[in-house]
């Protein structure tokens, strides 16, 4: 039987590096295709390594220098468009998407229409599209396999029950860079400080959302239209050891939990190996040594953050979209130094509250809504003294 074919969005990043890990240990899995945004250096040297037929790049300049290095052995697409591009050309059985943001949207549509099945760590596009995409998944008989390590723990958990069994999830935090700081102290905070996390060696846009916990607003979201669940059915607690990745609670009131090291390579190779669950060379959880697992709630800077997915969910329509497009302008804004740390969260949550009413959703609407809350934003930073608020 022939090795199952991955293509990898956003392979240069962290989730497509180890992606890549996972594939090269596994004789049963290939890397058919590679995109990545502008290194074009290690997307070189990736495609080398692995040998995949296909390879994008977003920016036009990088993909002319990957041209040259790669020579004609290679077909390089580029361009905003490419990744679509590269899922309709290379037809993979897999998906993996790792990219960040927005971007990850239209190419998992190509994906469903090619039948792959999706591995999807871009927790945005569930978040502004899981209108769209988990109908248009089931429809093509596609399956949706969450690499987020909180959304693969639910999945895995759910192999001890029935859907309809299920009477509350718990997704955990560990509370990210300021999870000990105090509140006034982590509002002034450097770039610096909110990408040195504790757990987690992550991309730097995720970092800042695990700093600000939007990261778990978005998981929220993700979670509710991952497995159908209401806003009352899910829960956030903070746990710093990051050790359980998420809790179910069923409804003869038994819970299980899936645990692991902090490793990302478990979530992606148990997506990738589905419906196998692969041999890895993993050191056994030595729980003793551990000592003890620490659970708390959530604080109130926290909470605040975290309720705009349940805010989300709850306004429907192209809430998500907004509140996905609202944080990514806002943490790029704090990267650039535009803003502090403290007002990322006011400020999505202001334009997330200013969200337009809208009962259709359609690929046209949604895209108008990620157009809409980035001039919003861009908007508001301006009209802030300098820059700031």
């Amino acid at each position: 039987m022939r090795p199952k074919r991955v293509a990898i969005l956003g392979s240069t990043g962290s989730i497509g590096r180890q992606g890549l890990e996972v594939i090269a240990d596994d004789a049963d899995l290939s890397a058919c295709a590679l995109a990545a945004g502008a290194n074009w250096q290690l997307l070189a040297d990736q495609v080398r390594q692995c040998g995949a037929e296909l390879a994008a790049i977003a920016d036009q300049a990088a993909a002319e220098k990957l041209r040259a290095e790669l020579g004609q052995a290679v077909e390089v697409l580029a361009g905003a468009d490419s990744m679509s591009e590269l899922v309709r050309r290379s037809q993979p059985d897999v998906l993996l998407s790792g990219v960040v943001g927005s971007a990850g949207l239209a190419p998992t549509l190509a994906a469903i229409e090619c039948g792959a099945t999706l591995a999807i760590a871009n927790k945005e596009t569930l978040v502004m599209a899981g209108a769209l995409v988990m109908p248009a998944a089931r429809s093509a008989g596609v399956d949706v396999l969450p690499v987020d390590s909180e959304h693969s723990a639910i999945f895995q958990c759910l192999q001890a029950g029935k859907r309809n069994e299920v009477r509350h999830v718990t997704l955990t935090a560990s509370g990210g860079s300021f999870r000990d700081w105090e509140e006034q102290a982590s509002a002034q905070a450097s770039v610096a400080d909110a990408l040195n996390h504790p757990t987690w060696k992550m991309g730097r846009k995720i970092t800042i959302d695990s700093a600000t916990l939007i990261n778990k607003a978005l998981e929220v979201v993700e979670a509710h239209w991952l497995f159908d669940l209401s806003v009352d059915q899910i829960e956030v607690v903070i746990h710093p050891e990051s050790i359980v990745h998420s809790l179910v609670e069923f409804c003869d009131g038994s819970v299980i939990a899936q645990m692991g090291r902090p490793d990302m390579t478990l979530p992606i190779a148990y997506a990738l190996g589905w419906p196998n669950r692969p041999p890895r060379p993993t050191a056994p959880l030595d729980l003793a040594a551990i000592g003890k697992l620490t659970f708390r709630p959530l604080e109130d800077r926290f909470a605040r953050a975290v309720k705009l997915g349940f805010e989300a969910i709850e306004r429907g329509g192209i809430a998500g979209a907004v509140l996905n497009s609202a944080n990514e302008s806002a943490v790029e804004a704090f990267l650039d130094e535009r803003i502090s740390f403290g007002q990322i969260v006011p400020l999505v949550e202001e334009i997330l509250n200013r969200t337009p009413a809208m009962d259709e959703i359609t690929l046209k609407a949604l895209t108008e809504a990620d157009a809409w809350a980035r001039s919003e934003v861009a908007a508001r930073i301006e009209r802030m003294p300098s820059g700031r608020a």
